[in-house]
């Protein structure tokens, strides 16, 4: 029986560090392979800070904590897995390996509903994973008569654009429902409903930015022809999605729903960056990632611990808790500003890099290219409406105030230090953006430097 292993600093591409090549199942010859690039980096990054915070977050939780902290760790492994892969069969294990830590997450701890909504979520995902495993096989098993998973060779693997193309639909439905795109969206602002805070931000921070990180992976790098053909259709549905999650955003209640098509609408930019096809839009897209990661799972996060102290969650039975909770005001107020890409704050920079990738990119007519921006500029204008009148439901008014025993605890030091954390790289991003973009621009000079070519 063969066996190899090697472990070293450099690979065949400069551009992957810190690889692990192992061969796994050798009956089969397959391999597990893992490695770093600069695209990856950041989410790895992302997923380990957030996933940290997220445990302290859950310190209050007492039934189970044990269990509830084993799932968190276990999700937190397969992720890191997932951004690490370097072999298409590994990327859909670890896919898979997520999904059972987050529906027990889901329906062991959380609100009323909470098996419905896990319920939800695992038929959503789970349906999706099918048309994963079948594109993985599909490209593995094409043009060879060993089967190979590996991406590196896959991508300089080239197919008929007919079966380019039903590749590419079968990874987009698997990747559209984790992102999440509109109309496979439906199961997020019920999970994030019903989920504990703590299960919130790793859903935010975390497993939203995997279906767009499989986008850009699989989709663009795997199957470029594809990717320049559905473009232009998926910008249209990344505008439609930050107009139509940002009009109906007003209109709930439930105050983590509110946040939750918060999510929807700024995953819009992301795949609008992803489908410019340019240098500029893709580098934003990235870092808009990076910034929905710190700035989504912050404000799940304030949201839980104002439910802790009052023990509400629609906005309309709220008000006037401002001079209640001075700290949780603050906090809140600042981290809503910045989701609503403030100048100074890692969102603006993401958003307006995206905006700038749009106008300079080579692959849309000038007419098409004012359209996207000025639908989206209208997208932008709704932002501010559906944040600033949650502060104002929330935190204005007189109804707790006035209310008989109004007297609430204010943030801690655990709370305080979750947001401070949390808010200095949301800060530190939007004064020096350049950090992020140093890491992802030679991935992205690799991904479309020969991108019609191929």
């Amino acid at each position: 029986m063969t066996y190899a292993f090697s472990y070293y600093f450099q690979f065949e591409n400069p551009l992957i560090q810190l690889t692990e090549d192992y061969k796994w199942i050798p009956f089969f010859d397959l391999y597990w392979r893992l490695g770093i690039d600069g695209f990856s980096l950041g989410p790895i990054l992302l997923t380990g800070f957030i996933t940290t915070l997220a445990t302290l977050a859950a310190w209050p939780i007492t039934r189970d904590s044990r269990l509830f902290h084993f799932l968190m760790l276990a999700m937190y492994s397969a992720q890191i897995g997932l951004f690490s892969s370097q072999d298409l069969l590994l990327f859909f294990i670890m896919w898979e390996l997520e999904l059972i830590p987050v529906y027990l997450l889901l329906s062991m701890w959380g609100g009323k509903k909470r098996l419905y909504s896990a319920t939800k979520f695992i038929l959503y995902t789970a349906g999706g994973s099918v048309f994963l495993l079948m594109g993985a096989l599909g490209i593995a098993l094409y043009g060879s008569n060993e089967p190979t998973f590996h991406f590196e060779t896959l991508a300089n693997q080239s197919y008929p654009v007919g079966l380019e193309i039903f590749f590419y639909i079968g990874f987009l439905i698997a990747f559209a429902v984790k992102s999440p795109i509109i109309p496979l969206h439906t199961w997020l602002p019920d999970t994030h409903g019903e989920a504990h805070y703590s299960t919130c931000m790793l859903l935010a921070g975390i497993l939203l930015k995997m279906g767009a990180y499989g986008l850009i992976r699989i989709n663009m790098e795997l199957l470029p022809h594809a990717h320049s053909i559905f473009s232009p259709w998926l910008i249209i549905i990344g505008v439609m999605q930050i107009i139509y999650a940002a009009s109906t955003s007003p209109g709930q209640r439930n105050l983590k729903k509110r946040i939750a098509y918060s999510s929807v609408s700024h995953m819009g930019f992301i795949i609008i960056g992803i489908c410019s096809i340019s240098d500029m839009g893709l580098n934003g897209a990235i870092l808009q990632i990076l910034s929905h990661g710190f700035i989504g799972a912050a404000l799940f996060f304030l949201a839980g611990t104002g439910y802790d102290r009052i023990r509400r969650l629609y906005l309309d039975e709220m008000g006037g808790i401002a001079p209640l909770m001075p700290k949780l005001f603050t906090t809140f107020s600042i981290l809503s500003l910045a989701s609503l890409a403030l100048p100074g704050m890692s969102g603006f920079f993401a958003e307006l890099i995206v905006f700038l990738g749009i106008i300079t990119g080579q692959k849309y007519l000038l007419t098409a290219k004012i359209l996207i921006t000025v639908v989206m500029a209208v997208g932008m204008i709704l932002t501010p409406i559906y944040l600033l009148s949650m502060l104002r439901q929330m935190f204005y008014g007189y109804k707790l105030f006035n209310a008989p025993n109004s007297y609430f605890f204010d943030s801690g030091p655990r709370e305080l230090f979750v947001s401070i954390s949390i808010l200095l790289p949301v800060i530190s991003i939007g004064i020096y953006p350049d950090f992020v973009f140093s890491l992802s621009i030679d991935r992205v000079e690799a991904i479309l430097s020969n991108f019609f070519y191929k």
